[in-house]
Parts: C-alpha cells; structure tokens; sequence
C-alpha cells in the first residue's frame, strides 16, 4: 500500500493501492510565551476501510527572536497485523516549499514514484529562485539526495529576506543518520526507510512494527531570518537532546540559534 502518493486525481485502479490517513482527535493543545504544544492522533486506514497503524503526533512549537521551531514526534503502533515499511524512497518527514526556496534549473527532468508513475518537472524561468541544501556531512546541491546525514540545511531568500529552513534527525530514530530525499523542485523530506533504494540494494530495512508495538520517530524543523553557517547548525544539533529520553530539551527555547 501506498501512503505517500494519494490523490484524488488518480484514476479508480490506482486509487485501490492507495492509504489514507484520517485525523480522528485533538489530545491536547497548550500555550504560553515561547512554546505552544499540540498533541493529535491519526488513523492509517487500507482500502478496504480497516486501520492497520494508530498514530499520535506530538507537535511542540518554539518561538525566539529570528527563528521558529516546530518538533514532530510520531508515535506509530501497529494493530492486529504486522506493519512491514518496505524500502522506497517516499516516507516519514516531507516539505513542500516555495517556488524562491526550490534550487535553480534551467534543464527538464522527469522522476519517477515507488508505483512507476512518471513526473516531469518542466524547465522553468530560475529569476528569483535562490535555494541551496546543504548537510551535515558536507553534500551541497543536488548531491544531497540519496545521501546520509544528521541534519540538513535549505536556505535561500524570500522577498529579499535570508531564509534557512534546518531538519534534523534523532539518534533514536530507525535508520540514523537519515537518508535525504532532497530535490532541487522543492521536495525536502528526510526518508530513514528507503535504504535499499537509496543505497542501489547495498543496504535493506525493510522496518517492521509487530501488531501491538509501537516506533517513535522524532524530528526538528527550524526556521531562521539569516543564512545560518555549519557551526551553528552542529552547535544546535549536538546539544538539544535529553538524556531521558532522547526527544528535544523542554526547557526554554535559546534566543539565539
């Protein structure tokens, strides 16, 4: 099953191979001066109509001068049923951003899903379009996909304003370091389950969750009014873990980055 490419748009055949995820509740919400929570829990539902996976999502929002952060913790518990994450390239934590953020291209270039389903993304005007990724272990550009790393940096200018958008990964989460399914068309998703794609069959997961257990992935995204440089990037990365329980540091978010 597909849970990553559903669309409304896709014709009845395909639609029968395709998941969906039902928001069912809000758990709970809190607020206050630099950090607000939201807690919701999901369904992952077959085609067929029945749930196979139970999701709570933990959002934890932070707030300081030049930058938000958002944290999403996942818990994921299967039901009656093992959940086999097969090893593609389209999973756990994707971005879609704005067309100034995208990297510049002057060629067309056509990609192709987990179903085989062509896309072709068509050469387009690059006036204004200044995104640049960059991660942890030193990979810029397009040479960021299908590579490993702690954290992943995009940053360009939106209305002339410095923008960089940070994901980092967990060291408790499956697959650490992450993969990064980082595209120049504006697709930025950190993807710790296509390890035999990404690898070329070098390596295989194949993640599975036994009925009644459950995984936790744990991600931070950061968004800055500046172009941040690598130093403070691996300052923020190496020291916002607990020792409890791996998630991201409750205290008070720093002012600075």
């Amino acid at each position: 099953m597909d849970f990553w490419n559903n669309s409304t748009a896709l014709p009845a055949d395909q639609q029968a191979k395709m998941g969906t995820m039902v928001h069912r509740r809000i758990v709970k919400t809190s607020s206050g001066a630099d950090k607000g929570e939201l807690v919701a829990e999901m369904d992952w539902i077959m085609p067929d109509g029945l749930p196979i996976l139970h999701e709570t999502a933990d959002f934890i929002f932070h707030a300081g001068p030049g930058l938000r952060a958002v944290d999403r913790i996942s818990t994921l518990t299967a039901l009656d049923k093992p959940v086999v994450f097969k090893d593609s390239k389209d999973s756990m934590l994707g971005l879609r951003v704005r067309r100034e953020l995208e990297q510049p291209s002057t060629d067309a270039v056509t990609y192709t899903d987990a179903s085989g389903r062509p896309t072709t993304v068509k050469a387009m005007d690059t006036n204004g379009v200044t995104g640049l990724y960059r991660s942890s272990e030193g990979k810029t550009g397009d040479a960021v996909w299908s590579t490993r790393g702690r954290w992943t940096t995009l940053t360009g200018k939106v209305n002339q304003e410095d923008i960089t958008l940070v994901m980092l990964d967990n060291p408790l989460n499956a697959g650490f370091p992450t993969y990064w399914h980082a595209r120049g068309y504006g697709l930025f998703a950190a993807n710790p389950l296509g390890q035999a794609v990404f690898s070329n069959g070098k390596e295989t997961l194949n993640f599975t969750i036994q009925p009644k257990q459950s995984a936790t992935f744990r991600y931070r995204l950061v968004i800055l009014d500046s172009i941040a440089t690598t130093n403070q990037v691996e300052t923020r990365a190496s020291t916002r873990w607990t020792s409890r329980d791996g998630c991201w540091a409750s205290r008070k978010f720093p002012r600075a980055f």
